[in-house]
C-alpha cells in the first residue's frame, strides 16, 4: 500500500512547478547575489522580482518584505525587535501559541524582565477578545501583542482585523504568526492593521528552509543577524536564492487557486469528520471545526484505551502518516499543550490529520477504514 500523507499542517509535499522554477538557480545560474558582475546581476534580479511577486500577492510594499530561514526565525525576529529596539515592556499571547512565539516569549520574560500576559481562551479555543481589551486597556507600558492568525492543531482562526484595531485603538504592537494562512488565504495587508506577520513556503508546497517577515513601513528595526548587509541591512547572509524564487512561484501557484483549492480541501475535510462520526464510536472533535476555522485541518479525539494509546503508532505502520499535535515538538512526547489548553480530558487520544490539494476521498475511506479495525 503506498502511503498516505495526512500531515500538510507540518509540511506540505513540493510542487512540480515550484521546483522547475527553482531548478536554473541550482545549476547554471547560481552567481552570489551580491556580486556586481552579470551572475550576481541576474541573481539579485530574480530575488528581487520575487520579492516584488510576494508583495504584490499580499497586497504589500516590496521594501516590507523581507525573506528569512523559515518562520520561526521570522516570528523570533519580530517578537524580539519589538522588546529590543521598539521599547516593549509586556507582551500579551496567548498558551496555544506554536513554540516559536510562546519559547521565545519566555525566554523575553526570564532575560530582559519583560511582562507576559496570557488572553482568556473561550471554551472552544478562540482568543477571548472581552479579556484582550481589558489586558491593553490596563497596560501601564508599551506593548506587544502575538496572535497567531490560524491555529496549527485546531485550526482555529483569529479575528486579525478586530485584534488589529484593539491593538491600535491602545497604541500597542501586533505581531501575528500568519504561517498556517499565508498561501491558504487572501491576505491583503494595505487594508490588515498589523505590524508583522510570517509565513513560511513549505506550509504550501514550497521549499523548506525559506520564510517570510513582513514588517509594516512604520516600524523600524535593527537586524537580527549581522554581517554582510543582505536583505537591505535587515539579514545578513548570502540570500537563499532557490528559497525565494521557490516561495514566490508557490505563493503565486496558490493564489490563482485560492477558492479552487478551499472547495476541494474543506469537502475533505467534511467527508472525513461525517464519516468518523458515522463509524468510530466516541469519536470527539476539537476546536471551532466548521466556524472560524482552517479547512485544512480536522483535530480528532478518541475515546483512550489501549488500542488508542498505539494509534498514531500502528497509522505510521499501515503508511498512514497523521500528527499527535506540532510536528515541531514530536520529538518531546510531553503531549500538546494546545490539546491541554483546551480539551484536559485524560480520557482522550488527540490526532490532527490535515490535508491538502492532493489529497483524495479514496484516502479518507481507507484511513477511517484503518481506524475502525484499529480501534473498535
Amino acid at each position: 500500500m503506498s502511503r498516505i500523507y495526512f500531515d500538510n499542517a507540518a509540511t506540505t509535499s513540493l510542487d512540480s512547478e515550484v521546483l522547475e522554477t527553482m531548478m536554473p538557480f541550482f545549476t547554471e545560474r547560481f552567481g552570489n547575489p551580491s556580486s556586481i558582475y552579470s551572475y550576481g546581476r541576474e541573481t539579485r534580479m530574480a530575488i528581487e522580482s520575487s520579492r516584488k511577486s510576494v508583495a504584490k500577492i499580499l497586497n504589500a510594499h516590496p521594501s516590507e518584505i523581507f525573506f528569512t530561514s523559515g518562520g520561526t526565525e521570522s516570528n523570533n525576529t519580530a517578537i524580539q525587535a519589538s522588546v529590543r529596539d521598539l521599547g516593549c515592556k509586556h507582551i500579551i499571547t496567548s498558551v496555544i501559541e506554536h513554540h516559536a512565539v510562546t519559547h521565545t516569549v519566555e525566554h523575553l520574560h526570564e532575560l530582559e524582565s519583560v511582562k507576559v500576559s496570557y488572553v482568556k481562551l473561550t471554551s472552544n479555543g478562540h482568543v477571548d477578545l472581552t479579556d484582550l481589551g481589558q489586558l491593553l486597556s490596563s497596560s501601564n507600558e508599551k506593548t506587544l501583542v502575538s496572535l497567531m492568525h490560524a491555529n496549527n492543531e485546531i485550526g482555529n482562526m483569529l479575528d486579525i482585523h478586530a485584534v488589529g484595531n484593539l491593538c491600535k485603538k491602545y497604541q500597542a504592537l501586533f505581531h501575528c504568526d500568519t504561517v498556517q494562512t499565508v498561501g491558504h488565504f487572501p491576505i491583503d495587508l494595505r487594508n490588515t492593521p498589523v505590524d508583522f506577520i510570517t509565513g513560511a513556503a513549505h506550509k504550501f508546497h514550497g521549499p523548506k528552509g525559506i520564510g517570510l517577515l513582513y514588517i509594516n513601513q512604520n516600524v523600524k528595526i535593527k537586524p537580527f543577524i549581522f554581517g554582510g548587509g543582505q536583505e537591505r541591512n535587515m539579514r545578513a547572509g548570502t540570500e537563499n536564492l532557490y528559497g525565494v524564487v521557490g516561495f514566490a512561484k508557490a505563493l503565486e501557484i496558490s493564489n490563482s487557486n485560492f477558492e479552487k483549492d478551499h472547495i476541494y480541501i474543506e469537502s475533505l475535510k467534511k467527508y472525513m469528520h461525517d464519516l468518523l462520526k458515522k463509524e468510530i464510536d466516541g469519536v470527539d472533535f476539537n476546536g471551532d471545526v466548521f466556524g472560524n476555522c482552517l479547512y485544512t485541518v480536522l483535530s480528532v479525539s478518541f475515546p483512550k484505551n489501549e488500542k488508542s494509546e498505539m494509534i498514531l503508532f500502528n497509522l505510521d505502520i499501515n503508511n498512514i502518516c497523521a500528527s499527535g499535535g506540532s510536528a515541531c515538538s514530536s520529538g518531546a512526547d510531553a503531549g500538546s499543550h494546545v490539546i491541554r489548553a483546551i480539551n484536559n480530558n485524560p480520557n482522550q487520544i488527540t490526532v490532527r490529520f490535515s490535508f491538502c490539494k492532493k489529497n483524495t476521498k479514496e484516502e479518507v475511506d481507507i484511513v477511517v477504514g484503518k481506524l475502525k479495525e484499529l480501534l473498535n
